[in-house]
């Protein structure tokens, strides 16, 4: 892949025209995060008040990652068929009263688990999908920035949201927090996308010739049938991939303050230490989508998935110093942060954006069963062997296989784009 003159004439007119885009889609992105990052701060509280164990208070966000599992694809499919618009601005105002919502508590185990399902069936329309079609369905030759720029959203709601939450919980109590957070953090989301949030499915919609018919997908583009998604051979090394990187990647993040303990770092400094990933996450979503606008996908994404190898061998040394763990921590956070980018990109590079909604909105199944199963596993050879070594060194099998198969994939499609997508891909102002 090489940057053409044209290439970079066409990037900077996607940019001007949907940067807009961009910025709405990164806001309601970090709205999306909100709970996962707020959620440890209200277990003291809340669990004082009611006396809940951990175990329960824990469950809300596994319950929501089932339904995430369960619901994705079909989505995804409302995404083709009904654009990004509507389903994020209904996702959004749901989310927002759910969240608002939990201030209702009454102490009882069963409301909790019924509103955290409520919660995530909301919740599933605001995830990474829906963010990245809209990015996707209007940026080609600067599609992989706009969505380094566009995952970032959870980056920043992770460094902002725990502070803003403590105060919250300080000056209001557990009740109030939720309710400034719901209300006010959805409020913030619906002014963005409401006032910014035109992508290519709107401009489809509008081209849509009178009585033509509403079945199949919204966007007139090219791409993948669903069946012909389900026998593609790139489409299945991507989901392997990415199932196999988050589980290995998400039990790091989770468990990496306890793995620099077990090899003697001391509390103040492994919360440092595993600050520096969430820093990093940043940045390797922005080198990373600079690269995907210039070199072939399979070479970012297969080293970028290969580098994280290193964190793991790092962290199965003997005597460590804080040279080597700011190394390893760094590694890991700029190969973590990659993963839901590389995804996206891949997706829409081999599969088209004619049913990306829906084929991704598989791969974000598998990316919810990763994250719900990688701690887990973790923790369970933790529980086995007393040590992370005979996880750790999974990882760096499994970091390598899944770079291999982002390796071996060939050629991506050359996606047709007649005269008449030209507004699809950017090149019309949306409004």
């Amino acid at each position: 892949m090489t940057v053409t003159a044209e290439s970079k004439v066409l990037s900077r007119q996607e940019w001007r025209l949907h940067w807009t885009l961009v910025m709405a889609s990164a806001v309601g992105f970090a709205f999306s995060s909100i709970t996962a990052s707020s959620a440890g701060l209200f277990m003291e509280p809340i669990g004082k008040e009611f006396g809940w164990s951990r175990a329960l208070l824990s469950s809300g966000l596994s319950i929501a990652s089932i339904i995430s599992f369960v619901a994705s694809p079909l989505f995804g499919v409302a995404i083709d068929r009904f654009g990004t618009r509507r389903m994020a601005l209904a996702g959004i105002a749901g989310t927002s009263l759910m969240i608002a919502g939990f201030s209702q508590l009454t102490g009882s185990p069963a409301q909790w688990m019924a509103m955290w399902i409520v919660y995530a069936m909301a919740g599933v329309m605001i995830k990474s999908t829906v963010w990245s079609a809209a990015v996707s369905s209007v940026f080609s030759s600067g599609r992989g920035l706009a969505l380094g720029l566009t995952l970032s959203g959870t980056a920043v709601a992770q460094a902002i949201i725990p502070p803003i939450t403590n105060y919250l919980i300080d000056a209001y109590g557990w009740r109030g927090a939720w309710v400034w957070l719901g209300l006010g953090g959805g409020s913030i989301a619906m002014v963005f996308c409401a006032l910014w949030l035109f992508d290519g499915y709107d401009v489809s919609r509008r081209n849509r010739a009178p009585g033509a018919s509403k079945k199949g997908p919204l966007l007139d583009v090219p791409g993948l049938s669903i069946a012909e998604a389900w026998r593609s051979s790139a489409l299945w090394r991507i989901a392997i991939s990415v199932f196999i990187m988050m589980v290995i990647t998400i039990a790091l993040n989770v468990h990496q303050f306890e793995i620099l303990r077990s090899a003697g770092v001391t509390r103040t400094s492994a919360a440092w230490y595993s600050s520096i990933a969430g820093i990093m996450g940043v940045v390797g979503k922005l080198v990373t989508g600079w690269l995907l606008d210039r070199y072939h996908p399979r070479w970012v994404g297969g080293l970028t998935l290969a580098l994280t190898a290193i964190a793991f061998v790092i962290l199965l040394m003997p005597g460590l110093t804080p040279a080597m763990i700011v190394l390893a921590m760094a590694v890991n956070g700029y190969a973590a942060g990659t993963k839901l980018q590389i995804a996206s990109f891949l997706t829409s590079a081999y599969g088209g954006m004619r049913n990306f909604g829906a084929i991704y909105g598989t791969m974000a199944s598998l990316i919810a069963a990763g994250s719900g199963l990688g701690p887990l596993v973790a923790g369970l050879v933790y529980d086995f062997y007393g040590s992370y070594d005979a996880f750790l060194i999974f990882g760096c099998i499994g970091t390598l296989f899944s770079s291999f198969l982002i390796f071996g994939l060939g050629d991506y499609p050359k996606w047709d784009k007649p005269e008449a997508e030209a507004e699809v891909f950017g090149y019309t102002n949306l409004h």
